[in-house]
Formats: structure tokens, sequence, C-alpha cells
């Protein structure tokens, strides 16, 4: 795993471990909760540049998933090596699953159910998923990397996940704060802060208006599945 080293809350840094291989991150116990807007979108450019990389690969897939279940189960702790415990956990009405070591030194977590966590998964609008059955026939899970026709279904037939896209206006969100990062930590309210905000908000949006569209943007989704293909658009934008 490789070390990457980002902004905590209150000026601590915050040090995790990134498997490329695995696709997955593992945090130290609370290092999750202490990372930063600006460190949380650090890693969704991470994300979003591994996922390209494996695009361009002539055999690779280029998903957004975790370690197979068989090497899953084998996972030790990197601390103390006692075998990690599936977990299933909540953020407000997202389910998602992470690896817990039993003696709460941390967890490994992959990188859709990062997102997941995060709050930057969505299920399609009926609307969306008519548009997508128009333009695509067979859309590999972001979950699981399985493939799912959408002429029998909107779901994965191997993992049951649903097909489900990035929330670019939560992306855009994050992007704002990101932004805006050096005036929350002065002293006092900055009078300017909204208003900078919700122009970086709309930047954002005015930004990835119409990419669902293009052919790009189909051809990432076929093969990296709808949230890969959010990611590697939003690691483009993100080095414009």
């Amino acid at each position: 795993m490789q070390e990457q080293r980002l902004d905590g809350h209150h000026g601590q840094p915050v040090v995790i471990d990134l498997c490329h291989a695995c696709q997955a991150f593992w945090f130290d116990r609370y290092e999750s909760l202490q990372l930063t807007p600006g460190a949380t979108l650090s890693l969704f450019r991470s994300i979003g540049e591994d996922i390209g990389r494996r695009g361009q690969a002539p055999a690779a897939a280029g998903q957004v998933s975790g370690p197979a279940p068989s090497r899953a189960d084998l996972a030790k702790c990197p601390r103390c090596h006692a075998r990690l415990r599936r977990t299933h956990d909540m953020q407000h009405t997202t389910r998602f699953e992470y690896l817990r070591c039993p003696h709460d030194h941390g967890r490994f977590t992959s990188f859709f159910d990062f997102l997941r966590e995060k709050n930057f998964i969505r299920p399609l609008t009926p609307e969306q998923t008519a548009e997508l059955r128009r333009n695509i026939q067979i859309v590999n899970c972001s979950n699981c990397g399985g493939p799912i026709d959408l002429g029998r279904g909107t779901a994965c037939s191997h993992c049951g996940s649903p097909v489900s896209m990035l929330d670019m206006q939560q992306a855009a969100a994050l992007v704002a704060q990101l932004r805006h990062a050096d005036a929350r930590e002065r002293q006092g309210a900055d009078p300017t802060l909204p208003l900078d905000m919700a122009r970086a908000r709309r930047e954002v949006e005015q930004a990835f208006a119409g990419l669902e569209g293009d052919a790009r943007w189909w051809r990432e989704a076929s093969d990296s599945g709808l949230v890969g293909a959010g990611l590697s658009a939003l690691a483009r934008w993100l080095k414009t």
C-alpha cells in the first residue's frame, strides 16, 4: 500500500494507506472522520485518476470496485495481523460496508463504499434510466464489475447493487468548500463566503452540463460504470 498525506481538521495531518490493486483505502481508527472536505476531494481525484489509468490499459476494466470476496475474506489488519471482519454500516439512508479490525486498529474500505459513505453515489432517476437504455445495452456494475443487462433490469445480478452514478451536485458543493477552505480557518465569519461558494457551485455545474450526452461519457459509462465515468470526468476537470 502507498501512504498518502492529507489535511485533517484543526490543522492535524492525516496519513492514510491506499492500495491501487484492491482499489481500497486503509483508515486507522477515526481517520476517515478527520478528513477535511479538501482531503476528501483529493481522494476522489486519486480514485478518478486510477480509474482513468485502468480504462486506458487494454486488459483493464476500469471499475470502481473492491477486492474479490475470496481475497477480502483473507485480509488481515496491517497493525496486529488479526483477520478483518466484514461490517455493514449506514450513513443517513445509504448502506455501505467495510472490513474492520476486531481490535479497533482501523478499517479497509473499497473506493465504491468510501463514496457511498460520503453520500456521493445516488440511484438513477427514471428519466436517466430510460436514457441509459437508449444509449447502452450493457453497463458494468460500479460495485463488483459484473455486467448488467439493462434490458432485463437495473440491478446487478451478481451483487444486487442498483445502477448508480456519482452525484455531481454533491461534488460541486465539495469543490466549493475546498476552494474556500482557507476562509474557514480564519477567525470570524467571512461575509463574502456564501456568495463565493455559490459561484463555485455554478462553475462546476456548468462544467458538467451536458456531460452525460457526449460520446466519451457513454463510452466510459459502458466500460467503467457510471460512477467510474463520473470520477474520471471529475479528475479531468480538477486538472484544468
